[in-house]
């Protein structure tokens, strides 16, 4: 087999595949969790925070360490690390208290997707394409499809084989991170800055576009996975629905229309101003998050939950193509820094709605009522120019 920057690009694809299963995988099982092992709806919410807890915690390390032992091993050892969680998750609940089983599992895979988080993006940045908006908006349209493909592969499998056999699928899920990492061992990977220094941690800290980029990113986080991380839970048990039909017309058609507005921007994006995309993109999430919280129709619930996948598809590719564009001298630590935002945002958005929910006796909707206005936080930003860092002259975005 012959390994190119082509073959570089397909691993980094199926590195956010692998991303997609370990973030949204257990999310499926959450109710299952709370019925099979008695577990509280205040510790599975727990999940969701740890899991994006230490994806926070690695964006922070890995800032520091990822250029010194290099992408190659970095990459290596985050699909190891990805499959290692997943097999995890079969033994260890009943190994020990189920609840720190599972717990101990997501620990382990969200090392993984934290530093896949952290460095795939730069490694197709690095990669020599002819649009690099265009190529990032693909490659995190490859997470919503991984997302479609999670949710669509279980929800088949659970139909046929049985939820109780929910621990086959998980290894089965192992397999592409481990494949992956077979390939990050050979195939050609390009330096990220080959010209010049990347800016440093200190310098980023003081820069007042970055600062506007961080909050985008934790916005684009939070509007992302405050409904994709609850979806399935919120239709079975909010909506009265089946888990199939949940899980069909929850979080897949979430993900399938966020991978929708990706795949479109990558191949028309030219066409159109980031800026303007991604300000009509905050506004239609804010509507969407109104539909999934206030009406007491289960089909406008859904149809709000599609249409969030959607608004926020361009919100987190769309924030790291202006990063690039105004801090071209950003490197490894900027990509980490604001993968923290993004984090910081995945793991605060689905908390909220989780705390507020079990406040609420088990009703999602005030939750992610609130969990709106991360949306109305990110509009505002884009209507703030954003500084631009001395001795660069990015380009228009």
């Amino acid at each position: 087999m012959k390994f190119t920057f082509k073959t570089t690009m397909r691993a980094c694809f199926m590195s956010y595949i692998a991303h997609a299963a370990v973030n949204n995988f257990v999310p499926l099982l959450f109710v299952t969790f709370q019925q099979d092992y008695h577990i509280p709806l205040d510790k599975i919410t727990l999940l969701v925070t740890v899991n994006f807890g230490v994806q926070l915690i690695v964006d922070l390390l890995a800032a520091k360490f990822v250029d010194r032992i290099g992408y190659r091993p970095s990459a290596v050892a985050a699909q190891l690390l990805a499959a290692a969680g997943l097999a995890l998750l079969t033994v260890l609940p009943g190994l020990m208290d189920p609840f720190m089983g599972i717990l101990l599992s997501v620990i382990v895979y969200a090392l993984g997707g934290g530093l896949i988080e952290v460095i795939v993006s730069p490694i197709v940045e690095s990669c020599p394409t002819d649009n690099k908006q265009a190529a990032m908006s693909l490659l995190h349209s490859f997470y919503c499809w991984g997302h479609v493909g999670v949710v669509l592969i279980s929800t088949l499998f659970f139909h046929l084989a049985g939820v109780g056999n929910w621990r086959v699928l998980a290894l089965i899920w192992a397999v592409l991170p481990i494949l992956n990492s077979a390939v990050f061992c050979f195939t050609p990977l390009a330096p990220l800055l080959p010209e010049e220094k990347g800016m440093g941690m200190r310098e980023l800290l003081s820069n007042k576009a970055f600062w506007l980029l961080f909050v985008m990113m934790l916005c684009a986080g939070a509007s992302e996975q405050s409904v994709s991380q609850w979806a399935s839970a919120f239709a079975e048990r909010g909506l009265g629905v089946s888990k199939t039909l949940g899980d069909l017309m929850g979080p897949m058609a979430f993900a399938a229309l966020m991978g929708l507005s990706r795949a479109l921007y990558g191949k028309f994006g030219q066409r159109a101003r980031l800026d303007r995309v991604m300000r009509l993109g905050a506004a239609l999430c804010a509507v969407s998050y109104l539909l999934v919280a206030l009406p007491s129709s289960p089909a406008v619930n859904l149809l709000g939950g599609g249409l969030c996948g959607l608004s926020v598809g361009i919100m987190w590719p769309g924030t790291l193509s202006k990063a690039s564009a105004a801090l071209p001298a950003g490197g490894t630590a900027m990509f980490a820094l604001l993968a923290l935002g993004g984090d910081l945002g995945c793991s605060g958005g689905p908390t909220l709605v989780g705390l507020v929910g079990g406040a609420a006796g088990g009703d999602m909707k005030p939750g992610l009522l609130l969990s709106g206005g991360f949306a109305l936080i990110m509009l505002i930003c884009l209507f703030t120019k954003t500084p631009k860092h001395k001795g660069t002259n990015p380009p228009e975005t």
